[in-house]
């Protein structure tokens, strides 16, 4: 289980860089192919891209680092509490495949959190 982990925990960070810098450094080029980036303030799309790079260094730093491995915990929750943002924002739109995919990621943060919390803690 604790393989399992740290490859999801890889990917999702992965996964979430990209989508931490596009809100944060070309929000402006991807705003105008998603009509739903209207929804809310350029300021919240930001706030959310840098909580997401946040995120992603406590996905990954506690566990390599051996140092306060709840912030792992906490990051994949946050991620997963984001994920309920989006699909607000999304259903708004009705744009079904952002609301699928911001429901699977949010389901695979919270399985994240519960694992590492449950599972297969960090040491």
């Amino acid at each position: 289980m604790n393989i399992f982990l740290w490859v999801l925990q890889a990917l999702t960070a992965l996964l979430y860089v990209a989508s931490g810098v596009m809100k944060v450094f070309m929000f402006d080029k991807i705003s105008a192919d998603v009509p739903s980036f209207a929804a809310l303030p350029r300021s919240a799309w930001t706030a959310m891209g840098v909580l997401e790079l946040v995120c992603v260094l406590g996905l990954i730093l506690p566990g390599l680092l051996r140092v306060q491995p709840k912030l792992t915990i906490v990051a994949a929750a946050l991620l997963a509490l984001e994920s309920l943002v989006f699909i607000w924002v999304h259903a708004q739109h009705k744009e079904t495949g952002q609301i699928v995919m911001s429901a699977a990621l949010g389901a695979l943060m919270a399985f994240l959190a519960f694992g590492r919390m449950k599972l297969s803690p960090l040491p």
